[in-house]
């Protein structure tokens, strides 16, 4: 058993930013961060577009950001969040610009360069070249490596939180008081399952990406902290809000995770057309290309559906090359690399899963339905993000909501003490698979199932068929769960059909089409939603 004060399941910026906070307020508490790869490998580190900030107020506003924001969440934000979140976001970035994130400026290096994005109505966003996640985890790092009191473990899976079912008790979803004491890990380069108990933790495991055959996120981004806390009996919300990014670029000969054609290529003035050259996007939007993400995302599925291309493009080819070079290096060098010169030739793109919307529900400090646990980042449903993520806004979320549980943890860590009582990890009764073809082709057939059937447009039929199909692969992964000894590739296994099934049930529930989620059976958006029934 290990003992600390703090846990942090996740290493990106939310977890990172958390833990560097609250080590400068309180050099005594031992934090603990697990990152199941290397500490580099987050979903953070995958962004390319920026961060979303109210910067420039003679020009935006506070009340054009929240207004972006609400509209691109299509009536389900929680409009207190977004307040938050839009009045906090600017001093969160100011912060890790002290830390040493550089963000690109204009020629006279002195005012930073705002890019512009979909669904956005100012210039806002705050960015470094196209490589904006990986100079934010760059910098925490850096941040994180003058933190004594930090302990990172690499290469360590969380396997399921301990709460008052490891002592015996029987938990349901309407057990009052579930507690939080810390998780089960596996040491993957030993094998060894190490039991870490903690005053406090936090789930800031990033995203869910690799449930469908195409997305833009890393292979790491299996959903295993929204998975942990539904089997811990916590408070799921909104899973039926899954992101399609509308530009991956098109590889006809594959990639996992597909390469991004960043939102910000279309704020600089790229203009989505089909193989012919034609714009369509007006036949959807009055902000065409510049619509936020559910809108062109859907637009162009059903132009390839109606032509039945394989892809859309994006032309960029009037615009100046030098410039364009210097804001998209990593792009261009992409394209170029397949024998697309973005100057000369339409960019392929096809929509791909991006970010998930639902998740952990949270209060607004970051608390979860689970006493003694919180939860940042996409892992989470803030409220911020309602139907549809407007652009940009990740990032910002994950930071205002690092600094508001930093105090909210230390405001309440010394009322807590360390729980002894919980048992080590039981084995026995398993044995290795003999055959990881069991695991790998059930991994398979969930992305095939979630692709099929739960995409971009839905149907009743398509989610009935999804869920009996994803009954099939949860009976067989559980049973070989509890006759196996436990390897990351089988937990990560059981967790996406978790999220499968979450992402299934709750859009099946939702009988109505609003932001991400359009389903053919109920293609109208309904004016009152009760939401004690979705």
């Amino acid at each position: 058993m290990e003992q600390t004060d703090v846990l942090i399941i996740g290493s990106g910026i939310a977890g990172l930013t958390l833990a560097i906070k609250l080590a400068e307020q309180r050099s005594d508490l031992n934090i603990t961060i697990l990152t199941k790869t290397e500490k580099g490998e987050t979903n953070t580190r995958y962004a390319q577009g920026g961060v979303a900030a109210v910067w420039d107020l003679e020009s935006d506003s506070y009340k054009k950001h929240i207004e972006d924001t609400l509209d691109a969440g299509d009536g389900i934000c929680e409009k207190n969040i977004v307040e938050i979140v839009v009045k906090e976001g600017p001093a969160r970035v100011r912060e890790v610009i002290d830390w040493g994130a550089r963000f690109d400026k204009v020629k006279n290096d002195i005012e930073y360069d705002l890019g512009m994005e979909g669904g956005h109505s100012e210039n806002r966003i705050l960015h470094y070249k196209d490589l904006t996640g990986w100079e934010l985890q760059r910098t925490l790092m850096e941040q994180i490596a003058k933190a004594p009191n930090v302990k990172l473990l690499e290469h360590h899976f969380a396997i399921d939180l301990l709460t008052q079912h490891h002592l015996g008790h029987n938990i349901t979803r309407v057990t009052p008081n579930i507690e939080c004491y810390g998780a089960y890990a596996l040491d993957k380069k030993t094998g060894d399952i190490i039991t870490i108990l903690s005053r406090l933790t936090v789930i800031a495991s990033g995203g869910t990406g690799q449930i469908y055959r195409n997305t833009t996120n890393p292979v790491i981004a299996t959903g295993d902290g929204i998975a942990m806390l539904y089997r811990a009996k916590g408070r799921i919300e909104s899973m039926e809000f899954v992101q399609f990014h509308p530009t991956a670029l098109f590889n006809p000969a594959g990639e996992n995770p597909v390469f991004l054609v960043s939102e910000a290529v279309r704020g600089f003035g790229g203009i989505l057309k089909d193989k012919k050259g034609n714009e369509f996007m007006d036949k959807y939007d009055p902000r065409k290309s510049l619509a936020p993400r559910d809108i062109v995302a859907r637009a162009i599925d059903n132009e390839m559906k109606l032509s039945g291309a394989e892809c859309m493009y994006l032309d960029c080819t009037h615009l100046d090359k030098e410039a364009f070079c210097d804001h998209f290096p990593t792009i261009y060098d992409k394209c170029m690399s397949l024998g697309i010169d973005p100057m000369k030739d339409m960019i392929p793109v096809v929509p791909a899963c991006h970010y998930m919307c639902g998740g952990i529900k949270t209060d607004e400090d970051g608390q979860t339905s689970i006493q003694r646990l919180y939860a940042c980042g996409e892992c989470t449903f803030t409220g911020l993000h309602g139907a549809n993520r407007l652009a940009s806004n990740s990032l910002l979320e994950a930071m205002v909501f690092a600094e508001r549980i930093h105090k909210n943890i230390l405001n309440r860590i010394d009322e807590f003490e360390i729980n002894t009582e919980l048992p080590e990890w039981d084995a026995q009764g398993t044995s290795t698979p003999k055959e990881m073809v069991l695991i790998t082709q059930s991994v398979k057939e969930l992305k095939e199932i979630m692709s099929s059937y739960v995409g971009i447009v839905r149907s009743n039929t398509r989610l009935k068929r999804a869920m009996d199909r994803l009954f099939i692969l949860y009976n067989e992964t559980e049973q070989l769960y509890r006759t196996s000894a436990i390897s990351h590739q089988l937990c990560e296994l059981r967790n996406l059909i978790t999220i499968g099934y979450l992402v299934t049930r709750s859009a099946s529930m939702r009988r109505e089409s609003r932001g991400l989620h359009f389903t053919t059976d109920y293609p109208d958006k309904l004016d009152f939603v009760d939401r004690t029934i979705l």
